[in-house]
């Protein structure tokens, strides 16, 4: 029987270039053997085989374009050997043994590895995993013999910018756990076996419109994270560099290092760079390089001292997290790239705040807790659409300003893991109390380590709150490529002068923290200005 092998779903991407064909019609492979290697501006991924069978005819080939349900190839499944070799072999040896023998091989060798995967059993892959080559895998939460549950966490992956949690697909009994500990992986690759509750969809040929043919895998949205700054456009490649085998994270990060790939050899199947290729690369330059180097000119900064603490006194040295070390590369990146300018303002909230308490009633029974930060995402998403240059990034070359006719906020949130940025899409679009029933949600699954890189990218304006925990300001660092950041303080009552005496009003502290390429001052103040009016009259939003 003949199947067709089509492109599964690649994402956001209408289509991809093909870069690898790794098969030829009349080869034999096994179940998982990688067929094609597609690339996208994004990222490599390698499209396995869903069965184990003889390649026929194939559809693609290097430079073609192929977008999600395009056929590959057709794939001949030998069905009759698992269950005709066993019985054959005894019976038919000792008459046809000189005769059979030839023709026997081709059918009975692959049988061993026609059926890596149970019957009955489907195996759950890595989901997409967007702009990131590969990622680790620090814990292993099941093992085989487990019972597990719609939804239920398998592994949990860190990258350098989250940490992630894959879910169980389907229900049922793990019979085989495919990582462990330490393993690096990509999109697409098996994460375990399992033996489903209810029967996997079988593979057959598909309708008219041609569904992926690759087993099932946990759904997991393109991933957007909006942590590091846009890189610089790609810088002119030679003809060499086309040729060689590298992902577009690997040529991103040769350009950003300085890197010629044509000087690395890759350590990866068929000779592909990885990322350990490019950094030893580099390591071995600096450990060439002299030990001693002249001062550095007045607009370098100069390197911290090294210092042995244990002279003083007992010491505990603890590693930081790969999150941590990244969140700090970014910030220190946009502390000394983007020149910072922070306003300090008031927002007298008194009535914000009475009002607010009137309507925790009609909140609650609607499932939610009408909180004072969802009063803050709208009303910015009101002063955005009044500035459009605060909902805007600066282009790599300094030149142009890309203003979005989107409104996504970021909403920072403090977790054991570090600090994370959900972003709460479209929230222009969204009455007061979805956006208290949203913010709350990516709150918790970031505490909960379940956010996906999908939900922390794509943000245009980050809010920042201490509300609940003390202080009067402070200066919020870009959350680049953005071009400003909002503080939130926790309020207090103070004295203000109204109407000839002094009254008790509730003040809200804004710290709002802005890219003085973008945003000159007097902007700035408008913008804090009109925040303040729209917060102390709600009713404003509705003109």
């Amino acid at each position: 029987m003949e199947i067709e092998i089509f492109v599964p779903n690649i994402g956001d991407f209408e289509s991809v270039d093909v870069i690898e064909v790794l098969v030829a019609p009349g080869d034999y492979v096994n179940a998982e053997d990688p067929l094609i290697t597609l690339e996208s501006d994004k990222a490599t991924m390698e499209i396995p085989a869903p069965r184990a069978g003889r390649v026929g005819a194939i559809s693609v080939k290097i430079g073609d374009k192929i977008a999600e349900g395009g056929r590959i190839l057709l794939l001949e499944i030998e069905e009759v050997a698992p269950t005709v070799a066993p019985t054959v072999a005894p019976t038919v040896a000792p008459t046809v043994a000189p005769t059979a023998a030839p023709t026997a091989a081709p059918t009975a060798a692959p049988t061993p590895a026609a059926t890596p995967v149970a019957a009955g059993a489907v195996a759950i892959r890595v989901p997409e995993l967007g702009d990131f080559a590969e990622v680790d895998v620090i814990e292993v939460l099941v093992q085989v013999g487990d019972e597990i549950s719609l939804d239920s966490p398998l592994v949990t992956l860190e990258s350098d910018k989250a940490t992630m949690e894959i879910p169980a697909p389907v229900a049922g009994r793990v019979v085989r756990v495919l990582l462990k500990v330490g393993d690096k992986v990509t999109t697409g690759m098996p994460i375990v076996e399992v033996a489903a509750s209810t029967p996997p969809m079988p593979v057959a040929a598909p309708p008219t419109t041609p569904p992926p043919t690759t087993p099932p895998v946990a759904s997991v949205a393109e991933p957007l994270l909006p942590a590091s700054p846009a890189p610089a456009g790609p810088a002119a490649e030679d003809v060499a560099h086309t040729r060689i085998h590298a992902g577009p994270a690997m040529r991103r990060l040769a350009r950003e290092l300085g890197v010629d790939l044509a000087t690395v050899q890759g350590s990866g199947r068929r000779a592909r760079i990885v990322r350990e290729d490019v950094v030893g690369h580099v390591k071995k330059i600096l450990s060439s390089a002299p030990t001693t180097a002249p001062a550095a000119p007045g607009g370098l900064l100069p390197t911290a001292p090294t210092v042995d603490f244990s002279r003083f006194g007992d010491i505990d040295t603890q590693p930081l997290s790969k999150i941590r070390r990244s969140i700090g590369q970014n910030l220190h990146r946009a502390w000394i790239t983007v020149p910072h300018v922070t306003q300090l303002d008031e927002a007298d909230i008194t009535d914000l705040g009475a009002f607010r308490k009137t309507q925790s009633a009609t909140a609650q029974a609607a499932g939610t807790k009408l909180t004072l930060l969802a009063f803050l995402v709208k009303v910015v998403t009101v002063a955005l659409a009044r500035f459009p240059d605060f909902n805007a990034s600066l282009a790599p070359d300094g030149a142009t300003l890309i203003l979005k006719k989107y409104c996504h906020i970021g909403i920072a949130a403090n977790t054991p893991r570090g600090l994370l940025v959900p972003v709460l899409r479209d929230a222009n679009r969204k009455g007061l109390l979805d956006i208290a029933r949203e913010v709350a949600e990516l709150g918790q699954k970031a505490r909960d380590g379940k956010l996906t890189p999908a939900e922390m990218q794509g943000g245009c304006f980050t809010i920042s709150s201490l509300g609940g925990v003390s202080g009067t300001s402070f200066t919020p660092i870009i959350n680049v490529p953005e071009v400003a950041i909002l503080g939130i303080s926790p309020a207090a009552i103070k004295p203000v002068w109204r109407n000839g005496t002094f009254e008790p009003r509730l003040l809200l502290p804004l710290s709002l923290s802005y890219d003085h390429r973008v945003i000159d001052g007097v902007a700035g103040a408008e913008f804090t200005r009109y925040l303040g009016q729209l917060l102390g009259d709600i009713r404003q939003i509705l003109l």
